[in-house]
């Protein structure tokens, strides 16, 4: 008999994320192609009598949630070629499997870090070799773990909208402080779309209301964490784009035009420290 899933509002949008991977899978032409999510969304709906379909994901999400996690797998890939001995830290990392996708050199050490109970969840569908860290990701406690002398990959997929007032701030800069060198990634939401996410029907089907964006890219250089911006990518200008379907593609190409629209759209920052 299904046991059923006992998630708050925040900790579910991690089915989401979960869904639109599995949902891109599936897809004619998928942009990240990752059977890993299918088959545990599969083994969740079976265990658990989850209704994905209660998400009503449309495929500008799907799309948008594929891609930004294929630019991020980019990151974290290209980071540990670079630094063998690296460390990755996955922040908010829910049902995620970029470990499995990204398959990095045996001396990078991975930490994926959540809520206790997501983390279960990792256990218990996610098999991955890494080092699993069931903490708040703004409590400070966990970051003891992390080693002091490896350079380190930060990555930050989804999580800035759902953490409150300046909490994802004084993580970042605890994480800089701790760790001697590396780079922060992140998928950024303006202020404008992070209100306009409550909104959104499947982040609405959920019952969250998400708050926390900004604007300038170069932001996060003033919050005191030896910030330095590397790299914008505006997604709507991604190749990959020549894989959405109609109309979305047309749509998108015409919102490229903008930079100014393309930044309330998805975007991946890349930041050194």
């Amino acid at each position: 008999m299904p046991v059923p899933l006992r998630l708050d509002p925040v900790r579910e949008t991690l089915l989401l994320t979960l869904s639109a991977r599995a949902l891109d899978s599936r897809a004619p032409a998928p942009i990240l192609g990752d059977a890993g999510a299918a088959a545990v969304a599969d083994r969740i709906a079976e265990d658990t009598g989850y209704d994905f379909r209660k998400l009503k994901l449309k495929p500008s999400l799907v799309t948008s949630t594929a891609l930004r996690a294929r630019k991020l797998d980019d990151v974290v890939r290209r980071f540990a070629a670079a630094h063998p001995g690296a460390v990755v830290v996955d922040l908010g990392c829910g049902l995620d499997t970029r470990w499995s996708r990204c398959r990095p050199p045996a001396g990078v050490d991975w930490y994926d870090v959540d809520f206790p109970d997501v983390i279960e969840l990792r256990r218990r569908y996610l098999p991955d070799r890494t080092h699993l860290v069931a903490a708040d990701v703004t409590e400070p406690g966990w970051l003891q773990v992390l080693p002091e002398d490896r350079p380190a990959v930060l990555v930050a997929d989804g999580l800035l909208p759902f953490l409150p007032g300046d909490s994802f701030r004084t993580t970042v800069r605890r994480l800089t402080e701790r760790l001697p060198s590396g780079e922060l990634a992140l998928n950024g939401y303006t202020r404008f779309a992070a209100w306009a996410m409550k909104y959104h029907p499947s982040v609405k089907a959920l019952g969250i209301a998400a708050a926390q964006g900004f604007d300038d890219p170069r932001e996060p250089e003033r919050w005191d964490a030896g910030l330095t911006l590397a790299e914008e990518q505006l997604l709507t200008r991604a190749p990959e784009v020549a894989a959405f379907p109609q109309p979305l593609r047309a749509l998108t190409r015409l919102v490229a035009l903008s930079t100014g629209l393309s930044r309330q759209g998805a975007r991946i920052l890349r930041y050194r420290f």
